[in-house]
């Protein structure tokens, strides 16, 4: 297995959701490095996208995501949920894929828990961390283009965007 890279982490949010489908989630625990196949990504892109939390500009909270890719970006959603992000394209673009599935557990919220994924993961580098990163086993397996969901807050042109990438 071959760990992603810099060059891989610059791609635009758009090109690097669907090319992490199949990849491996690496977290090192207590318990040895758990290493999970990403099933589902959705893209974030840019200042115009109404459904990112950068489409408003920069604050504490969304401050990675204006950052070169290759860090985390994890906040806490309904004041319980961690959701791990990765920052891709070029730094002040504010962009990033969430992973929404890994083999084992559907929805971003089970896997953070599953993985134990937390704020304090916040801006972390996949590139040279020995707590979290991405790998490629070499595999392209086949996925699905779907709409993005729990963005009902967003333009109508945005939620219809098909920016959701599922393993097929």
């Amino acid at each position: 297995m071959i760990r992603l890279n810099a060059e891989i982490y610059s791609r635009n949010a758009i090109q690097l959701a669907p090319f992490l489908i199949g990849k491996v989630l690496c977290r090192n625990t207590c318990e040895g490095v758990k290493r999970l196949t990403i099933t589902e990504t959705e893209a974030y892109y840019g200042y115009d996208d109404t459904a990112s939390h950068a489409h408003k500009g920069i604050t504490p909270r969304n401050a990675p995501m204006f950052q070169k890719g290759g860090i985390t970006y994890v906040y806490l959603c309904y004041g319980m949920h961690n959701m791990l992000n990765i920052v891709s394209g070029e730094a002040n673009h504010p962009e990033a894929v969430l992973i929404r599935g890994v083999e084992g557990y559907e929805g971003p919220g089970k896997l953070t828990k599953y993985l134990n994924i937390t704020r304090q993961q916040n801006a972390l580098s996949l590139i040279d961390s020995n707590e979290l990163w991405i790998e490629d086993t070499g595999t392209k397996p086949q996925f699905t283009t779907l709409k993005r969901i729990g963005i009902d807050y967003a333009e109508e042109k945005d939620r219809e965007r098909l920016w959701r990438f599922h393993i097929a």
